[in-house]
């Protein structure tokens, strides 16, 4: 009997409802995605958090991965020199430029999923001199003219709402923000007990390193949390699902504060590097 509930809870585990999801960085924005951020399996006696059909933790757990065994490449082509480094790569692509670095792929996922909703007014990043860039203004013309710390918004271009000019205002935030002014505009989390997915770890500097919390599931009874993450890197590089290196099986989770700190292949972040981003995201379950 006890087998059996044991083998119950590891499918309740797995079991994630999939939402329709459309990725306009794909050549067939609309094609339907076979594998997802949600079929990464659990350890057993785990089960995924519930979240709000809309909310960003829904949408980043639909993100769409390459095939098992895809290698992280790098933006001109090149492979990663480390392929140990991650678990899954996800489809979205990297951009012809070496801009899509740690911090620029934490802000285009946040990004593309204000996109997906449509909500324009709540997309907007903080450049390191402290000025503000609203996508809100781009679609309507303005331009940035960036002397040193100095910066001046002016109307420059033809008003464009496409998803071309999105990619183009996006490419503008990545040259000029980062770790640094992302860690200003982001909030800390005090009480690991209450992660999210579509929190951070970040720490700001030149160079710093952000990475995502793409999923977080729980023990279904003591309640222990695991995570994944997702990271860019240097040079700019395939958005990937990170391999826990201190655990004996390679394997994606990482149990949410357990050790001193949080060891990733390629960064250690303190715990109190957990930070959220404001009211704009709807990170809760219904």
């Amino acid at each position: 009997m006890n087998r059996m509930i044991l083998l119950i809870l590891c499918g309740l585990g797995t079991a994630v409802f999939a939402q329709p999801l459309t990725c306009p960085w794909l050549d067939e924005p609309s094609v339907v995605v076979t594998k997802r951020v949600s079929d990464i399996d659990l350890p057993c006696g785990y089960r995924r958090i519930a979240v709000g059909d809309s909310s960003f933790a829904a949408w980043l757990r639909n993100l769409p991965l390459k095939a098992v065994g895809e290698p992280v490449r790098l933006y001109d082509g090149r492979l990663k020199f480390d392929q140990s480094v991650h678990y899954r790569v996800l489809d979205i692509d990297i951009g012809r430029h070496d801009l899509q670095q740690c911090a620029d792929a934490v802000m285009r996922l946040a990004a593309e999923y204000l996109y997906s909703r449509k909500r324009w007014n709540d997309i907007a990043f903080d450049f390191t001199s402290g000025d503000r860039a609203c996508y809100a203004d781009w679609i309507r013309g303005k331009r940035p003219q960036v002397r040193g710390n100095s910066v001046t918004w002016s109307f420059r271009s033809v008003p464009d709402s496409s998803y071309q000019n999105f990619r183009a205002y996006l490419e503008m935030v990545f040259r000029y923000a980062g770790t640094y002014s992302l860690a200003r505009e982001t909030l800390p989390v005090a009480d690991l007990t209450r992660i999210q997915a579509g929190d951070l770890f970040i720490q700001g500097g030149f160079p710093g390193h952000a990475i995502l919390v793409v999923d977080v599931a729980e023990h279904m009874q003591s309640g222990e949390k695991l995570m994944l993450l997702a990271q860019s890197y240097m040079p700019a590089q395939n958005i990937h699902i990170l391999n826990n290196p201190c655990e004996t099986q390679v394997h994606p989770w990482y149990t949410i504060g357990r050790r001193a700190e949080l060891s990733t292949p390629e960064w250690r972040f303190k715990w109190s590097d957990l930070r959220r981003w404001n009211s704009a995201f709807d990170h809760g379950s219904d």
